[in-house]
């Protein structure tokens, strides 16, 4: 898993914010969702929060802006580098690590309040991998600290197997980008995804193309994953509820 991740996402790393049609709008939208969410969980006080699937920092960043305590954490050493720069960029201090979410083994703190793994990171496990990651995200939790996710609605796009996510255009007739994907079905239950990303500049067309696997992770799994791990008050939030553009998972650490 480790190299193919790693593979994905430090040539991605500094493109990712292209996936957006305005990456710091972004940032302040899913912290406007998030943040609320987290008060009426915990508290609105500022939490010690661990973002473990931290990427750029698209929600670390918007975690600090709100005050928290944020440490950020993910596989791609390249995304770290980047976040570390966006966070410092911001005036934000947030401490950054290069670790792999099964085992945070380079997180050297503890008892934080929270624990997220947001845009859709736990499909890159293996089951086995899914119950590790999540043993690990509870070791890092106090008791009574919450485990944030997000994955895609795959109960829904499993029955459907998809094979293409429509282009999103951005920009005017001057400069324009496309962002698409393709997904390549290899098994019921898994698939390469082809992102693209083509942007006009001066010099004409520039086209990236990036390449990952992922797994269709039921909601029922990794609500058993989370029940073996020993969290309860498991509760599911789907995008008409959280206002979010994925299914959340919340839970709370015994």
């Amino acid at each position: 898993m480790k190299d193919a991740v790693v593979d994905f996402y430090d040539p991605l790393a500094e493109h990712y914010h292209l996936i957006f049609e305005d990456w710091d709008a972004s940032i302040e939208r899913q912290a406007g969702i998030l943040n609320p969410l987290l008060a009426s969980q915990l508290r609105s006080g500022p939490l010690k929060i661990l973002d473990c699937a931290c990427g750029i920092g698209t929600q670390a960043i918007g975690f600090a802006r709100f005050g928290h305590q944020v440490v950020g954490s993910d596989l791609s050493p390249a995304a770290v580098a980047r976040a570390k720069r966006e966070a410092e960029k911001r005036g934000l201090r947030i401490s950054f690590h290069v670790s792999n979410m099964t085992s945070l083994a380079e997180i050297p703190e503890s008892d934080f309040d929270v624990v997220a793994a947001l845009d859709n990171a736990l499909p890159h496990l293996s089951a086995e991998q899914v119950r590790a990651a999540v043993r690990a995200m509870g070791s890092k939790l106090k008791t009574g600290g919450m485990l944030i996710a997000s994955i895609r609605d795959y109960d829904t796009l499993i029955e459907k197997r998809p094979t293409i996510q429509e282009p999103a255009f951005y920009g005017n007739a001057v400069r324009r980008r496309i962002v698409h994907q393709v997904w390549d079905w290899i098994a019921h239950d898994r698939y390469t995804l082809h992102l693209y990303m083509t942007s006009q500049t001066e010099e004409g067309w520039k086209a990236h193309h990036f390449v990952s696997e992922y797994r269709c992770l039921l909601r029922a799994e990794l609500t058993q994953a989370l029940e073996s791990a020993g969290f309860n008050q498991i509760r599911w939030l789907m995008r008409n509820e959280s206002g979010f553009y994925q299914p959340i998972v919340v839970a709370k650490r015994n």
